[in-house]
């Protein structure tokens, strides 16, 4: 596996891994329903490209497929993290992780995690500053505000 800068042409791809990553593995977590607002097939390319490009994101790629990417704003708030569902606990997010760490020493991380990423970053050392319900088209998902 390689890890390289974001670049605009993988912004499609990464649309597409998003929700297909939300859609196969956090649907463990959430309903059917909670999944279909939460990734609904319809990302505005044009926003996501803009931020991409104002956080350090990082690409991982493996045999020439994107297989996982993860943004943080220059606050150390780490915004998307996800991974290919066929490349689950393979040390794709963890890479990713301690790229986007390591490039902004001395800050505090936070990050708004789902139900299903919680273990993995009470494993990287983050703690669980609250719980909070996000409402998307009138549907609630549960994720944390925790922080490193």
């Amino acid at each position: 596996m390689q890890l390289r800068e974001y670049q605009p042409s993988d912004c499609e791809q990464l649309a597409e891994l998003f929700y297909q990553t939300v859609h196969s593995v956090n649907v463990k977590d959430y309903t059917k329903e909670q999944v279909d607002v939460w990734a609904t097939g319809k990302v505005d390319v044009g926003e996501w490209n803009s931020s991409f490009l104002k956080h350090k994101t990082i690409v991982a790629v493996e045999n020439g497929k994107i297989v996982g990417f993860g943004d943080m704003d220059s606050t150390g708030y780490l915004d998307r993290l996800y991974v290919h569902k066929d490349y689950q606990r393979k040390g794709v997010a963890s890479a990713i992780c301690d790229a986007l760490e390591s490039s902004s020493k001395g800050k505090t991380f936070i990050t708004h995690a789902s139900i299903t990423a919680t273990p993995f970053f009470q494993q990287r050392g983050y703690r669980v500053v609250k719980e909070q319900k996000v409402i998307r088209q009138g549907i609630a998902l549960t994720n944390y505000v925790m922080e490193k």
